[in-house]
């Protein structure tokens, strides 16, 4: 992490430096006069704030971004896991969980293209005529779609440590994910959320008292675990035979289940990370302390 010299023989222009002088953060021109400035004691300069315009400084202000890596230089290799598992069996929390405690970044397939279609970009037109059609979503722009937001997560935090949740649903989004990341790439880890059907169509039916889901109903939790059973379970028979698949257990005390995933995913945990006391969110989805009322 460095910035340039604020003197006026910077590499770039416009150049940022930290005064201890003013306790502030500065941006000045490539002549050296001082153009914006933005009092704090913040490590490195800050990205949420407003900096205050100067005299040599037009308005506005410009965006500070900052990289934790060279944005000349190619994006490292980010480490994933995919998460797989039937629907109920927990994995959206443990994976909120891990990214509390663990720090491992958390996205999820859904998530990704609804924020895309909210977007003004081309692939956001392509994703909805797709949808409007009934259709799936191309496994191209899916994994490209994974691959754009880990990037930008490595780049602007550091963090290399990714959950896919829910990805891939079938052996064709494999051939998407080396179509996207190339043949001779690693494969992946992957985590599996075992779970029989009948535990799985208890919980489901016990979310649907307060989900409001339209999909919480036993006809249509059939349908989701048959296709599960049809195209994901392949997808875990073959890292189970590439001996890159983690199995755990979900019909066990949601802690212990956290236990398990905690221990699948230690090797590549920070150890600031592991040792972190559980936060009160945390334990409210560990069903180790009781949600807030809503209040009405």
């Amino acid at each position: 992490m460095a910035w340039d010299r604020a003197d006026g023989k910077s590499a770039r222009s416009p150049a940022i430096s930290y005064s201890n002088s003013y306790k502030s953060w500065r941006i000045c021109r490539l002549d050296g006069h001082l153009a914006y400035d933005n009092t704090c004691d913040d490590e490195l300069p800050p990205t949420g704030t407003g900096w205050h315009v100067y005299k040599k400084g037009v308005a506005p202000a410009p965006e500070v971004v900052i990289h934790h890596c060279d944005p000349r230089q190619a994006c490292p290799t980010p480490n994933v896991v995919f998460v797989v598992g039937g629907p109920g069996s927990g994995k959206g929390t443990m994976c909120e969980v891990a990214e509390l405690q663990l720090g491992w970044s958390h996205l999820s397939t859904g998530d990704l293209l609804r924020a895309e279609l909210e977007s003004d970009s081309s692939r956001a037109e392509t994703i909805e005529k797709h949808i409007t059609a009934g259709e799936l979503v191309p496994n191209e722009i899916m994994v490209t779609l994974l691959k754009d937001e880990m990037e930008q997560i490595t780049r602007t935090t550091g963090k290399r440590n990714f959950l896919l949740d829910g990805f891939p649903r079938s052996l064709e989004n494999m051939e998407g994910w080396f179509e996207v990341f190339g043949k001779d790439s690693e494969l992946p880890g992957m985590l599996y959320f075992d779970c029989p059907f009948a535990v799985l169509e208890k919980r489901i039916m016990g979310r649907a008292k307060y989900s409001g889901r339209s999909d919480d109903n036993l006809e249509t939790i059939k349908l989701r675990f048959d296709t599960f059973e049809a195209e994901t379970l392949p997808t875990v028979a073959f890292f189970r035979e590439k001996n890159k698949c983690m199995e755990v257990d979900v019909d066990a005390a949601r802690d212990a289940v956290y236990g398990s995933v905690a221990k699948a995913l230690a090797q590549h945990t920070e150890k600031d990370f592991a040792d972190r006391p559980l936060t009160e969110r945390s334990e409210m989805l560990l069903g180790l302390k009781p949600f807030p009322k809503k209040v009405i």
